[in-house]
């Protein structure tokens, strides 16, 4: 059963992959192959196969810039060596390019070990403190005293020298690997080791997010599993391996997708099949009263309780989809109608695709519709033949490999971490809701003759300000995950954008919208530099895909150069790199008024505009900001001594 699988068993398993593992190494596959090959259910041998031709054939110069290279340094009190493989294939089985370091933590030498040479010149983008159990709690069984404090302070002391590094530190909770003395109330005995650890573990949890430390969650993981399963005492009596090697895949995997999450790479959207995903039976067939859904039966009941965590992922933030192969009419009967089973209502759903066609056009027109990336999807489906032509067609679309059995539906979703999120925002709260909001606005454009006038009735305000630290989280996670309308996808850390905040060289500006939809909150993200004199460079300017259309990149553009402009600077210097999602704002430097000054061989470009006569884009009224059409041309009346304030 899945609930008792350690094993990556979400992924599809094939007989042919050594095969295929062989035919690979005899040749120089590319990027995409060593990526179809990792999106496999491999066991400890097989990680390690895949991980020796994977750093024979891709160092950090050669991978694609799809693949933001990671540096991983892992400070360690155990031996780590045999979990190496599984974090680094881990990272390839989402597109990223991983190097490790093994670090040494000497508890007596503290500072000298996580400071030495060997680390500084590896230079790390992420660090994981992957200290064992007995080294942090440091047991003594001739003391009486707790040991839980002198653990929290040796944790906070690596924290501290770590974070001279200025990368996200990523810490794994502990094994609870000591055997307990008393038992069931073992948290009454005061120099139990056992509850040591768990008080340890959660002192962890208080402290992560004043020092801004990511966890892995090992115990709870291991909670799941059996600690049995994840540490063996032989092996660690022989070898010192806190961690058993069976694990190594699953333990990468842990590892990987918060490196993952850091990138912005998590999933957003979970398109659900119906017949036989949210409900049992054949709703075509078998008609409304015929389906299997509700407290009618444990088979109904599963399916109910699958809707529940259905639900309650969407008021996390992420997106429902359906991809059917049904009639409309029949497919829509359990959403619209009073089913007393029914978690799910169609208010629920984003986008509601049910026709004939086949899923992977289904799930294209989907992405289109929502307007985010086929990566960005999960597709759940309990056909395997659907899954596997979904593989096929669309290999950047996770399918997870479903159990037979509905009432595990919940556990393998989860214990896939499709979705892991290293913090939440009101915007992720509120995601779903702008999404089936985005839906309704496109579907009254289409059928609006007059686009301005139109937009003129939807009452948007936009709100615009410098970065602050109550919404950093949303800018840095707009920055990291925004893929379209993003003219350079540069990606930075929280520590990253403080150090711009606190640069008095560098504009920084998030622009909130509202409109008759909603708040959209903080919607658009912009970073300028002055990094020559009179001259405003736009390292950073995008926006998110939930508010395209409504013309706002103008107001934006007018918010900047009005900031640039106070500062007394001439020229505004935009970049355009190329990827494969932002194709969209290409050539939008040049409809706002750019002048392009050259474009290299890689599509990379470079844009200026002289801001000594501008004159504001947004030919709308916009509520909720500064009037810049009157600024500019109080400025213009009174040669350039008027000032702005953006609120």
């Amino acid at each position: 059963m899945c609930a008792m699988r350690t094993d990556l068993h979400w992924l599809s398993s094939t007989a042919s992959w050594n095969e295929q593992l062989v035919k690979a190494s005899r040749s120089s596959p590319s990027w995409e192959q060593l990526i179809f090959l990792a999106r496999h259910n491999l066991d400890f041998l097989q990680t390690n196969a895949l991980d020796r031709l994977y750093r024979n054939v891709f160092h950090e110069q050669d991978c694609p810039s799809s693949a933001k290279p990671v540096r991983l340094a892992v400070i360690t009190s155990s031996t780590t060596s045999h979990l190496l493989a599984g974090i680094r294939v881990g990272a390839l089985r989402r597109g990223i390019w991983c190097e490790t370091l093994e670090v040494e933590c000497d508890r007596q030498h503290l500072e000298a070990s996580l400071t030495e040479q060997n680390l500084a010149r590896f230079a790390p983008t992420a660090i994981l403190v992957a200290l064992d159990a007995r080294f942090v709690a440091n047991e003594d069984p001739r003391l009486e005293t707790a040991t839980v404090e002198s653990a929290l302070d040796l944790l906070q002391e690596c924290w501290r020298i770590l974070g001279r590094y200025q990368c996200p530190i990523f810490q794994h909770t502990l094994l609870n690997v000591f055997e307990p003395l008393l038992g069931n109330n073992e948290w009454r005995l005061r120099f139990s080791p056992s509850e040591n650890i768990v008080r340890i573990n959660s002192g962890i949890r208080s402290l992560s997010d004043r020092f801004r430390i990511n966890l892995i969650a090992l115990d709870q993981q291991a909670a799941l599993d059996g600690i049995s399963v994840w540490h063996s005492p032989a092996l660690w009596h022989q070898s010192k391996q806190e961690v058993q090697p069976q694990l190594a895949p699953l333990y990468g995997d842990l590892v990987a997708r918060m490196l993952a999450a850091e990138q912005g790479l998590s999933a957003k959207c979970l398109v659900l099949d119906l017949d036989n995903t949210l409900w049992g039976g054949v709703i075509g067939d078998d008609g409304l009263e015929g389906i299997h859904l509700g407290q009618i039966s444990g088979l109904g009941e599963a399916y109910m309780s699958f809707q529940e965590y259905l639900l309650r992922l969407s008021r996390r933030g992420v997106i429902l989809a359906v991809c059917s192969k049904n009639d409309e009419i029949n497919a829509l009967a359990p959403f619209e109608e009073k089913h007393p089973g029914m978690v799910l209502r169609r208010s629920d759903i984003a986008c509601f695709a049910a026709n004939w066609q086949d899923k992977a056009s289904n799930l294209r027109a989907i992405a289109k519709a929502l307007n985010i990336g086929l990566d960005s999807m999960v597709f759940v489906d309990d056909n395997p033949f659907e899954r596997e032509q979904v593989r096929r067609e669309l290999p950047m679309v996770a399918v997870p490999e479903l159990p037979d059995d509905p009432s595990l539906y919940s556990r393998c979703i989860a214990a896939a971490g499709y979705f892991e999120a290293l913090t939440l925002t009101q915007e992720d709260y509120d995601r779903a809701r702008q999404y089936q909001a985005k839906m309704e606005y496109e579907h009254l454009v289409e059928q609006s003759s007059d686009m301005d006038a139109y937009l003129k009735t939807l009452k948007i305000s936009l709100f615009a300000s410098p970065f602050d630290e109550a919404t950093l989280p949303r800018v840095v996670q707009l920055i990291n995950k925004t893929n379209q309308f993003n003219f350079t996808t540069r990606r930075y850390s929280e520590d990253e954008v403080r150090a711009i905040m606190a640069d008095p060289k560098a504009v920084t500006c998030q622009v909130s919208l509202a409109d008759n939809f909603g708040d959209s909150g903080i919607i658009c993200v912009i970073i300028g530099k002055e990094l020559h004199q009179g001259e405003l460079h736009l390292d950073t300017f995008l926006m998110s895909c939930r508010v395209l259309g409504r013309q706002i990149e103008g107001a934006a553009l007018d918010i900047i150069a009005c900031q640039a402009i106070t500062r007394g600077l001439k020229k505004l210097v935009g970049y355009y790199r190329p990827t494969e999602r932002n194709g969209m704002v290409r050539d939008l430097y040049a409809r706002l008024g750019f002048t392009q000054m050259n474009e290299a061989p890689d599509g990379n470009s470079t844009w200026e505009l002289e801001v000594h006569d501008y004159r504001p884009r947004s030919t709308r009224p916009l509520q909720g900001r500064c009037n810049f059409k009157e600024f500019f041309e109080k400025r213009s009346a009174s040669a350039n001594t008027a000032t702005a304030t953006v609120n």
